[in-house]
């Protein structure tokens, strides 16, 4: 006896729609273009899978398998935390990928003549890259999702797993560890003149940051001449309708520099005037690679609240680079397939993987270089994230137009 076969579930046809749109979008783009493209795809899976196995190697597979001979890490938490990081991993050969992709491809097909027959039919060298440079586009896109999207919080979770299963557990859900420096106006003695200037103001520290408030909290007050206020709590919590801190259980401490004269008192209850940043920096990642484009930006804010120019200035060289990092894909492109489209030029894939390594590592050099001299505050954050790739995109129309003589 045959049992009925289960009535098909029915598709939405919005839905339907939605997954046909890919198909039919490609439909319309012309022969040329899709026959360039898939020409393409080949070369880029390869080198997103070469590239991403070197990298993933050298950066996370032998420091596990120390930690797993030296340390004790069970295996399966090792595969883990690999599979954990791979989307950082992937993220890095996205680009170097696209150049290896758009370069082999090109190369292959001139050195084939079929970009020679193009060229008889009239069809120019900036119309054939066009395809690499939409692939390129679609590159960049994806790199951006994965680093804001994918990348903080995955990174996040292979800390915490690795921490777990090594007994430390520095990370936790609501936070650990939390320094906040406060710099603002500070009284310094000058002689018999009393002067402001502008230095580290407060230091906050609590060991843990839970739901209910901060737990072991210590927070050191430099703002007065000649004097330093220690204030020590098992707790504090924010409170909201004072605007103020409200430290339970602790210990205030005077220390007068010039009669080296210490006073003290405990107390049940002491409330403090200062900013609730602490609160709001125990929410956020330590690490600007861990954090969205969204956290980085409440960061940067928090800092420059707080006075701590110096480190604003480098997560808004990092904010700056969360943006100009994708487009490296569009960089490479362009130069890959300037490159490839040269007549007769031929590139093994030894060859391309070779040139993509040379080119790779001098742009991240220039990038780096940039990068340092923004953090150091001799470029603005927009030029030292972008001069690399504005001057990347400058060589690849150079070497386009080279081509296309």
């Amino acid at each position: 006896m045959t049992s009925p076969s289960s009535p098909a579930i029915p598709i939405p046809l919005q839905l339907r729609r939605l997954l046909l749109l890919p198909q039919r979008l490609w439909q319309r783009l012309p022969l040329m273009d899709r026959w360039l493209t898939s020409e393409l795809i080949g070369p880029l899976l390869f080198g997103i899978a070469a590239f991403t196995v070197v990298s993933l190697s050298v950066g996370v597979v032998f420091e596990l398998v120390r930690k797993v001979a030296e340390a004790g890490l069970p295996p399966l938490v090792a595969m883990q935390v690999l599979g954990l990081r791979l989307p950082s991993f992937l993220v890095l050969s996205f680009p170097m990928a696209t150049l290896m992709a758009t370069l082999l491809g090109y190369s292959r097909l001139s050195g084939s003549s079929e970009l020679t027959a193009l060229r008889s039919i009239g069809v120019s060298t900036r119309r054939m890259v066009m395809p690499a440079l939409m692939v390129a586009i679609v590159m960049t896109a994806l790199t951006f999702f994965f680093n804001d999207v994918i990348v903080p919080s995955s990174n996040r979770v292979a800390s915490n797993t690795l921490d777990t299963a090594l007994g430390r557990a520095l990370s936790s859900e609501h936070g650990s560890n939390v320094v906040y420096s406060r710099f603002g106006p500070v009284s310094v003695q000058d002689g018999d003149q009393l002067r402001t200037e502008t230095g580290l103001a407060q230091l906050f520290y609590a060991r843990e940051s839970t739901r209910d408030g901060m737990q072991d909290v210590t927070l050191l007050d430099f703002s007065r001449s000649g004097q330093q206020q220690m204030l020590i709590a098992k707790s504090a919590v924010w409170n909201d309708r004072r605007s103020v801190w409200e430290f339970r259980n602790g210990r205030l401490i005077n220390i007068e520099a010039a009669g080296s004269r210490t006073t003290s008192a405990e107390f049940d209850r002491y409330f403090y005037p200062f900013t609730s940043a602490p609160r709001d920096v125990a929410k956020l990642p330590s690490n600007a690679e861990e954090m969205t484009v969204g956290q980085a930006i409440r960061a940067e804010r928090l800092l420059a609240e707080a006075g701590d120019v110096k480190e604003a200035r480098r997560l808004r060289v990092r904010i700056q680079e969360k943006f100009a990092f994708p487009a490296i894909c569009l960089v490479f492109g362009l130069i890959g397939s300037s490159l490839g489209v040269r007549p007769n030029a031929r590139t093994s894939r030894s060859q391309g993987f070779g040139i993509s390594v040379l080119l790779i590592f001098g742009y991240y050099l220039m990038s780096f270089i940039f990068s340092s001299l923004g953090v150091k505050g001799t470029l603005l954050p927009v030029f030292a994230a972008w001069l690399p790739v504005t001057i990347g995109l400058a060589a690849g129309l150079f070497l386009l137009r080279q081509a296309s003589r």
